[in-house]
């Protein structure tokens, strides 16, 4: 399902959506900024017209191998410089990637490259801990649809003149519509494996606008991204959104101790931190960094006074963001009060954006600053998953119905929402979304566990971890029996529990419900008392 007709006309109208594909909107970024530094990483740097030109002759090659415009690419790569070449060169070949995790296994990716019929795979060789090649060759066999095993750095690049292959580009991208699907984003987590979530040219590429224009980023900019570029977040805020101004995207891994000299010595302007990150300004490299500093950007659990002031300590506005893969962003408005950028995530990045708080599961709005379900819809907010029907997702007017319990706060004369808790069982680890219903039904398949409950851990790294509650036939299963159980399942690492808690029985409400605010405030307590 996409935007209604006459919604699609009035953004049209009033210039949000465009009528050019992401690769063509790359090409008229290049021809305006050719000489400019497009993006930076460790493995080197790319101007506009370089990477342009490179991602041409990479979507010739791709589409030489037989790869047709709208095929599915399964994506699990790191942040590299080739990340972003590959990227582009895949729009440009009118391919379709599928955003999923280096992380991710095979109970995982075996489902999701099935349910989109991906006919390609491209993984990243040489990781640490892990041999993506050999897993998508394993993941390929007796696949349906699969055809290639791409690997990043090896590429297959057409030897052609670039006016040749500019004009092989230009052939497949006149047979792409904008409003077709570009990219499919997962879900930050409903039951089960993740959803997919179709984004589309006009409305994906406006998404990033958006938020370069609700930031003041320039082509003077230089943007730092630290977390996974292939997050909806990494593409949004960090690829698409840098290259929507012409500005220059400075792409790190996560590590600070890697990511910040780096940083540093691209003068970056701008940059976004997840909570694993949050302890940035203790680093000894980070005066150097803020004193380049405009823009800071906080995202992944509450953030304290004390962040806030460090994080700016050289001058830059800092200011929190929301968002997720299924649309609706969130961002301090600038100029904005101490109070409001404290205890709210802030406004929509669109004028079209609607947000209203409703009774949760309803479709009755509660009044300001009382607490229910955030609901929104607007131009880059999805109107429905790919392949499934989950009405209970969105309301009758066709708002997406986000998880989130929040209220609306009027200060500063806006209407800024503050994120109050979580109707899904999510467990956020360092910015992955961990479904538990779907990991305790992965320990019931233990032969020892009758009854099993994951809840969120504090953690001063990641923000949360997941503990395990278990209930066994009486015999001592330990966190090691469950990690070997995971790993034979071929389950993601970042979604095993971290911690065991044996019960005789799982706590529940008097209607006889998981007590899962019971199993918080324990482990919450002994963590308090391990300290």
């Amino acid at each position: 399902m996409t935007h209604p007709a006459d919604l699609v006309a009035q953004y049209r109208a009033e210039g949000l959506w465009g009528t050019r594909t992401i690769a063509e909107e790359l090409h008229e970024v290049a021809i305006a900024h050719a000489d400019r530094d497009a993006v930076v990483a460790a493995q080197g740097r790319l101007g506009y017209a370089e990477l342009d030109a490179r991602a041409d002759r990479v979507a010739v090659g791709l589409a030489d191998l037989g790869l047709a415009p709208g095929d599915p690419v399964i994506v699990q790569v790191t942040n590299r410089l080739e990340t972003v070449v590959a990227w582009y060169a895949m729009l440009k070949a009118g391919l379709v990637p599928v955003a999923t995790l280096a992380a991710h296994r095979g109970h995982e990716i075996a489902q999701i490259s099935r349910a989109v019929g991906a006919r390609a795979h491209l993984v990243e060789a040489g990781l640490r801990g892990t041999d993506l090649v050999a897993f998508a060759h394993e993941q390929a066999r007796d696949h349906p649809t699969m055809r290639h095993v791409l690997v990043l750095g090896d590429l297959p690049v057409a030897d052609l003149d670039p006016g040749e292959a500019r004009r092989r580009v230009e052939e497949i991208q006149r047979g792409i519509d904008p409003d077709d699907v570009a990219v499919f984003q997962l879900s930050g987590g409903t039951t089960g494996v993740p959803k997919l979530i179709p984004r589309r040219h006009a409305e994906y590429w406006y998404n990033a606008c958006a938020y370069a224009e609700v930031l003041g980023w320039t082509s003077d900019d230089r943007v730092g991204h630290l977390i996974p570029v292939i997050h909806n977040a990494g593409i949004t805020c960090g690829v698409h959104g840098a290259h929507a101004v012409g500005a220059c995207l400075v792409l790190t891994d996560h590590d600070l101790d890697t990511a910040l000299p780096l940083l540093v010595a691209e003068r970056t302007t701008s940059v976004l931190f997840g909570h694993v990150h949050y302890r940035a300004p203790e680093h000894p490299l980070y005066d150097q960094l803020a004193a380049t500093l405009r823009v800071v950007l906080l995202s992944g659990a509450k953030v304290s006074e004390e962040l806030f002031a460090a994080t700016g300590r050289g001058g830059a506005w800092v200011g929190q963001l929301f968002g997720m893969a299924e649309g609706l962003f969130l961002v301090t408005p600038r100029g904005s009060s101490a109070e409001l950028r404290r205890t709210t995530v802030g406004v929509p990045i669109s004028p079209r954006d609607e947000v209203r708080i409703l009774e949760p599961g309803g479709e009755e709005e509660v009044a300001d600053g009382e607490v229910g379900e955030l609901c929104c819809r607007g131009p880059y907010t999805l109107r429905g998953y790919f392949g499934v029907d989950r009405p209970e997702a969105f309301t009758a007017d066709g708002s997406y119905r986000t998880g989130d319990l929040a209220a609306v706060r009027v200060l500063d004369g806006h209407r800024a929402v503050s994120i109050e808790g979580r109707i899904k069982d999510l467990i956020n680890r360092g910015g992955e979304k961990i479904n538990a219903e779907e990991v305790e039904l992965l320990l019931l398949a233990h032969e020892h566990v009758v009854e099993a409950a994951l809840v969120a851990m504090p953690d001063p790294r990641l923000g949360e971890r997941g503990c395990a509650y278990l209930a066994t036939d009486g015999t001592a299963v330990t966190l090691e029996d469950l990690r070997a159980h995971l790993a034979a399942l071929d389950v993601a690492k970042f979604k095993w529990p971290e911690r065991v808690e044996l019960v005789d029985a799982l706590p529940r409400t008097k209607v006889g419900k998981l007590d899962k605010k019971a199993m918080t405030a324990d482990i919450t307590a002994r963590l308090e008392t391990e300290i």
